[in-house]
């Protein structure tokens, strides 16, 4: 599985003009699921995400984790983290199949809460507008196979 994290004061997810999901403090977190993932993956992801320090301690250095703060997450499916970039027009056939990315995605939000992160979603596959105040900025690129 891929993430792509943000530390956030706050982040939301309309659709249609509604508000569907939102956090902060905490972090906003884009999760794809490839093609070849499975529970495993989203277990390690998300006990991965759950224990990362990137917010700051009283002496101002990044040593606590999302858990450590008492923040909360906002998890939205972002398929397009699996591009494929070779050409001028990106392609997704690496990404997991419609059906099981949803399982995946939502398995991910249940594993990120039974870490002690209490965590809202997007609407997977929704056309979404995720707004967001990035903290820092901190932005962390993570991948379960490397």
């Amino acid at each position: 599985m891929r993430a792509l994290i943000q530390r956030i004061s706050e982040a939301a997810v309309k659709v249609d003009g509604e508000v569907v999901g939102q956090s902060g403090p905490g972090l906003l977190v884009l999760v794809c699921a490839m093609r070849e993932d499975g529970e495993a993956q989203a277990d390690k992801l998300a006990a991965k995400i759950a224990k990362m320090r990137i917010f700051k301690d009283e002496a101002d250095k990044m040593n606590l984790s999302v858990r450590d703060i008492g923040g909360t997450a906002l998890v939205v499916s972002q398929f397009t983290l699996a591009a494929e970039t070779k050409g001028n027009r990106p392609g997704f056939s690496t990404a997991a199949a419609p059906d099981r990315g949803k399982e995946l995605y939502e398995y991910f939000t249940e594993r990120l809460v039974a870490e002690g992160v209490p965590s809202e979603n997007g609407i997977f596959g929704a056309d979404m507008k995720v707004s967001l105040v990035n903290d820092g900025p901190v932005t962390i690129w993570l991948d379960t196979e490397s």
